[in-house]
Protein backbone atom coordinates (compact mmCIF):
# COMPACT_ATOMS: atom_id res chain seq x y z
CA UNK A 1 0.00 0.00 0.00
CA UNK A 2 2.81 2.18 0.87
CA UNK A 3 4.10 1.62 -2.65
CA UNK A 4 1.25 2.82 -4.37
CA UNK A 5 0.97 5.96 -2.85
CA UNK A 6 4.23 6.55 -3.12
CA UNK A 7 4.23 5.82 -6.63
CA UNK A 8 1.26 7.46 -7.14
CA UNK A 9 3.00 10.75 -5.48
CA UNK A 10 6.15 10.20 -7.58
CA UNK A 11 3.26 10.44 -10.74
CA UNK A 12 1.49 13.96 -9.51
CA UNK A 13 5.08 15.31 -9.14
CA UNK A 14 6.07 14.30 -12.58
CA UNK A 15 2.85 15.94 -14.06
CA UNK A 16 2.87 19.03 -12.26
CA UNK A 17 6.28 19.92 -13.30
CA UNK A 18 5.77 19.00 -17.35
CA UNK A 19 5.13 22.31 -19.44
CA UNK A 20 2.46 22.58 -21.42
CA UNK A 21 3.57 21.80 -24.90
CA UNK A 22 0.40 23.28 -26.91
CA UNK A 23 1.82 26.46 -26.52
CA UNK A 24 5.32 26.81 -27.35
CA UNK A 25 5.21 30.64 -27.73
CA UNK A 26 3.86 31.30 -24.04
CA UNK A 27 6.28 29.12 -22.62
CA UNK A 28 9.39 30.82 -25.02
CA UNK A 29 7.62 34.17 -23.68
CA UNK A 30 8.90 33.69 -20.42
CA UNK A 31 11.78 32.92 -20.82
CA UNK A 32 12.80 36.21 -22.66
CA UNK A 33 11.44 39.49 -21.34
CA UNK A 34 13.06 41.90 -23.36
CA UNK A 35 11.01 43.99 -26.15
CA UNK A 36 12.16 43.33 -29.72
CA UNK A 37 13.67 46.21 -31.02
CA UNK A 38 12.71 46.49 -35.27
CA UNK A 39 15.59 47.07 -37.19
CA UNK A 40 15.34 50.25 -39.37
CA UNK A 41 16.01 49.40 -42.89
CA UNK A 42 17.19 51.69 -45.26
CA UNK A 43 18.14 49.51 -47.81
CA UNK A 44 17.11 50.70 -51.77
CA UNK A 45 16.91 53.95 -53.77
CA UNK A 46 15.36 57.09 -52.38
CA UNK A 47 14.36 60.87 -53.39
CA UNK A 48 14.28 63.70 -51.87
CA UNK A 49 10.85 65.29 -51.76
CA UNK A 50 11.25 68.34 -48.88
CA UNK A 51 12.19 70.07 -46.38
CA UNK A 52 11.33 71.28 -42.89
CA UNK A 53 13.01 73.90 -41.00
CA UNK A 54 13.00 74.11 -37.01
CA UNK A 55 12.39 76.61 -34.32
CA UNK A 56 12.30 75.38 -30.56
CA UNK A 57 12.18 71.75 -32.09
CA UNK A 58 9.10 72.93 -33.65
CA UNK A 59 8.41 72.48 -37.36
CA UNK A 60 8.08 76.32 -38.36
CA UNK A 61 8.12 76.17 -42.66
CA UNK A 62 7.82 73.21 -44.89
CA UNK A 63 9.00 73.27 -48.54
CA UNK A 64 9.00 71.14 -51.71
CA UNK A 65 12.02 70.65 -54.02
CA UNK A 66 12.68 73.49 -57.01
CA UNK A 67 11.53 72.78 -60.34
CA UNK A 68 14.49 70.69 -62.09
CA UNK A 69 15.80 69.78 -58.60
CA UNK A 70 16.48 66.06 -57.93
CA UNK A 71 18.38 64.53 -55.29
CA UNK A 72 18.68 60.34 -55.08
CA UNK A 73 20.24 58.44 -52.20
CA UNK A 74 20.87 54.66 -52.44
CA UNK A 75 21.47 52.26 -49.66
CA UNK A 76 22.55 49.27 -49.55
CA UNK A 77 23.59 46.92 -46.17
CA UNK A 78 26.46 49.12 -45.35
CA UNK A 79 27.20 51.72 -47.86
CA UNK A 80 25.68 55.12 -49.22
CA UNK A 81 25.84 56.95 -52.16
CA UNK A 82 23.97 60.20 -53.28
CA UNK A 83 23.57 62.54 -55.74
CA UNK A 84 22.11 65.96 -56.63
CA UNK A 85 21.08 67.84 -59.91
CA UNK A 86 20.30 71.69 -59.85
CA UNK A 87 20.10 72.80 -63.08
CA UNK A 88 20.91 76.01 -62.46
CA UNK A 89 24.48 75.65 -60.74
CA UNK A 90 26.64 74.05 -62.76
CA UNK A 91 28.67 72.59 -59.67
CA UNK A 92 28.18 68.32 -58.81
CA UNK A 93 26.94 67.30 -55.85
CA UNK A 94 27.83 63.59 -54.74
CA UNK A 95 28.58 61.64 -51.80
CA UNK A 96 30.17 57.94 -51.43
CA UNK A 97 30.51 56.36 -47.72
CA UNK A 98 29.29 54.03 -45.48
CA UNK A 99 26.35 54.36 -42.87
CA UNK A 100 24.94 52.58 -39.89
CA UNK A 101 21.65 53.12 -38.18
CA UNK A 102 21.57 53.29 -34.18
CA UNK A 103 18.58 53.78 -32.84
CA UNK A 104 16.26 56.46 -33.84
CA UNK A 105 20.49 57.66 -35.12
CA UNK A 106 21.61 57.65 -38.73
CA UNK A 107 25.30 58.16 -39.26
CA UNK A 108 26.84 58.59 -42.48
CA UNK A 109 30.56 58.45 -43.12
CA UNK A 110 31.52 59.43 -46.26
CA UNK A 111 35.00 58.49 -48.29
CA UNK A 112 34.67 60.63 -51.25
CA UNK A 113 32.66 63.06 -53.00
CA UNK A 114 32.28 65.63 -55.82
CA UNK A 115 34.72 68.38 -55.97
CA UNK A 116 32.52 70.63 -54.07
CA UNK A 117 30.97 67.93 -51.52
CA UNK A 118 35.11 66.60 -51.37
CA UNK A 119 36.14 70.56 -49.90
CA UNK A 120 33.35 69.99 -47.19
CA UNK A 121 34.57 66.14 -46.52
CA UNK A 122 38.02 67.44 -45.65
CA UNK A 123 36.62 69.17 -42.75
CA UNK A 124 33.70 66.61 -41.65
CA UNK A 125 33.43 63.02 -42.62
CA UNK A 126 30.63 61.93 -40.18
CA UNK A 127 27.10 63.55 -40.49
CA UNK A 128 24.90 62.23 -38.09
CA UNK A 129 20.92 62.96 -38.31
CA UNK A 130 17.75 62.20 -36.25
CA UNK A 131 16.12 59.46 -38.40
CA UNK A 132 12.61 59.14 -38.61
CA UNK A 133 11.04 56.54 -40.61
CA UNK A 134 7.54 55.72 -41.18
CA UNK A 135 6.20 53.68 -44.27
CA UNK A 136 8.14 54.08 -47.29
CA UNK A 137 9.49 57.59 -46.22
CA UNK A 138 12.09 58.86 -43.96
CA UNK A 139 13.41 62.40 -42.52
CA UNK A 140 16.95 62.97 -41.55
CA UNK A 141 17.19 65.72 -39.29
CA UNK A 142 20.20 68.36 -38.77
CA UNK A 143 20.94 68.89 -35.06
CA UNK A 144 22.44 71.70 -33.54
CA UNK A 145 25.32 71.24 -30.69
CA UNK A 146 22.98 71.56 -28.23
CA UNK A 147 20.80 68.88 -29.78
CA UNK A 148 18.11 71.18 -30.92
CA UNK A 149 16.74 70.22 -34.38
CA UNK A 150 17.43 72.70 -37.13
CA UNK A 151 16.36 71.01 -40.73
CA UNK A 152 15.29 68.17 -41.88
CA UNK A 153 15.52 66.61 -45.51
CA UNK A 154 12.11 64.53 -46.00
CA UNK A 155 12.61 61.52 -48.83
CA UNK A 156 10.50 59.11 -49.87
CA UNK A 157 11.10 55.41 -51.45
CA UNK A 158 11.57 54.86 -54.79
CA UNK A 159 12.26 51.49 -55.51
Amino acid sequence: MKTSIVLSLMCLLALSCKTDDRNPTQNNANANTEPEVAKINLEGAWELVGYYNYVDNVVTDSFYRKEGYRQVKMYTPTKVMWSKKFPSDSSEWFGYGNYKVEGDELIEVLDYGSEMMSKIIDDKKAFNYELQVKDDTFSQIEMDEDGNKVYAENYRRIE
